[in-house]
């Protein structure tokens, strides 16, 4: 299998290449700048028509987009430690934590990043009100988020799971944008420094 991997600040190849680091795996690797429009190549959007970053390309030629469900993948190949749950009430907890990160932090993290910073100034489209009306609703995601943690190590029970990944890169991204969390979010910056500190977080 290849992996289509790009460099942070990139948030979602960042999932998996935490992801693999959790489970202990090694993922042969490509590369792709998409400050050099790589991930646009002819080339790649034959692999992925989307055009973006990340995706594993197995053996057969199939090829798997989108970083949750290379994840998912990944998981079924090597099942532990299980960071999807393995229980019905874990499974679901987890999921239900994951989709809460992407809807509720990822998606206006995301407006911010694609209409307000510097890096994205030459997409078509931008819309520098529409950007800025998203940095209150990344302010109110992080304040949830916090809230949630307050009484917990870990967001999704009582171990470190695909939802803690996808926090971690969410608020990592977010700070890089320029809209992470407030210093009033104490019991969000408490687990972002313990999750941190875990080797995987270096990938």
């Amino acid at each position: 299998m290849l992996f289509y991997d790009s460099p942070n600040p990139a948030p979602n190849p960042r999932r998996v290449r935490i992801f693999a680091a959790e489970k202990g795996i090694e993922l042969p690797s490509k590369e792709l700048s998409i400050p050099a429009r790589e991930h646009k190549s002819p080339e790649y959007l034959a692999l992925n028509p989307r055009g973006q970053t990340p995706a594993l390309e197995l053996d057969d030629g199939t090829v798997i987009a989108e970083s949750v469900a290379i994840c998912r993948y990944l998981e079924a190949l090597h099942p532990e430690p299980a960071l999807f749950g393995t229980t019905p009430t874990e499974i679901g907890l987890i999921e239900m934590w994951c989709r809460r990160v992407e809807m509720i932090a990822m998606i206006p993290v995301g407006q911010v990043w694609i209409h307000t910073h510097a890096f994205t100034a030459a997409l078509p489209g931008r819309n520098a009100e529409w950007g800025e009306a998203n940095v209150p609703r990344v302010a109110d995601a992080f304040a949830f988020f916090d809230r949630s943690l307050e009484n917990r190590e870990f967001l999704a029970g009582d171990s470190y799971t695909m939802a803690d990944i996808l926090l971690l890169t969410t608020v990592d991204f977010a700070t890089f944008v320029g809209c992470g969390p407030s210093p009033e979010n104490g019991a969000l910056y408490r687990w972002h420094e313990q999750v941190s500190a875990r080797p995987s977080a270096a990938a």
